[in-house]
């Protein structure tokens, strides 16, 4: 059992949703990056994204592309990202980490080596967008294999014919993305995708986490109340591109995480 499938066994069996938040590691710098990563428990984060800042990222908005600009012009690096996920493992060991981002850093660095270098610092997933099933053996197999959960991307295109293909060697959780387009494009709405998530539940066990578009508290709470969870990206990364302090930061989280939980 992962962190991850040891987190929602907890949540479920307390009844509440996860509440789960994404942040670029290195924006805007490696300091207040680390420091607002390793605030996001104590803020009511179950899950933490950890964003690995990648040159040509397809899949966001302009929110978290210039987040990724900016932590690669301040120097961010895997091994930099790596160690940020070590320094929290040292104050928390259960709180669940999976890094998002991007292939190509993965398989520049060389994927066994990445995937012993992510075990050892305390990652327990991967979402890696531009992988799709039929490229397991490239990187979800090898890291199953190390007892790192592969998460899946399912969306508002993915029919059932394609569903079960993308659920194989799916493991931690399913992410929804509950709008067609890119992060931080559009408002989520729970009644649009509260009959998605019981079309995905019909086909697997899996907890079904809801993610793009959610900027609120309330929108949290409406989305988490139609599936197992919601992710918060786009609106936390906004909130520190403004400029705001670590303080502040947690503290808009945590009317996220409350917002969550009161699902």
């Amino acid at each position: 059992m992962t962190r991850i499938d040891a987190k929602f066994a907890d949540l479920r069996a307390q009844g509440r949703k996860a509440f789960v938040a994404y942040v670029m590691a290195g924006d805007p710098d490696y300091d207040k990056s680390r420091e607002i990563i390793l605030g996001l428990p104590g803020a009511g984060v179950d899950v933490i994204e950890l964003g690995m800042p990648f040159t040509d990222p397809m899949a966001d908005g302009e929110t978290i592309q210039l987040a990724g600009q900016r932590a690669l012009e301040g120097g961010q690096t895997l091994a930099k990202t790596l160690q940020i996920a070590r320094d929290l493992r040292s104050t928390d060991n259960t709180t669940p980490i999976v890094m998002m981002g991007y292939y190509n850093p993965i398989y520049s660095r060389g994927v066994d080596r990445f995937l012993a270098e992510a075990k050892e610092a305390g990652i327990d997933g991967l979402i890696v967008v531009d992988l799709p099933p039929e490229e397991d053996d490239e990187l979800c197999i090898p890291a199953q294999k190390m007892a790192l959960n592969f998460i899946r991307l399912a969306t508002p295109t993915t029919d059932d014919a394609r569903l079960p293909k993308v659920l194989t060697n799916t493991s931690g959780f399913v992410y929804y993305v509950s709008i067609t387009g890119i992060t931080g494009a559009a408002n989520a709405e729970a009644t649009n995708v509260g009959p998605e998530v019981a079309r995905i539940k019909a086909q697997t066990d899996l907890p079904i986490i809801v993610g793009f578009g959610i900027k609120t508290p309330e929108a949290a709470e409406a989305i988490a109340s139609v599936a197992d969870g919601a992710v918060v990206g786009s609106a936390i990364v906004a909130e520190i591109a403004a400029g705001k302090s670590v303080a502040e930061v947690l503290a808009f989280v945590k009317s996220l995480a409350d917002g969550a939980h009161r699902a």
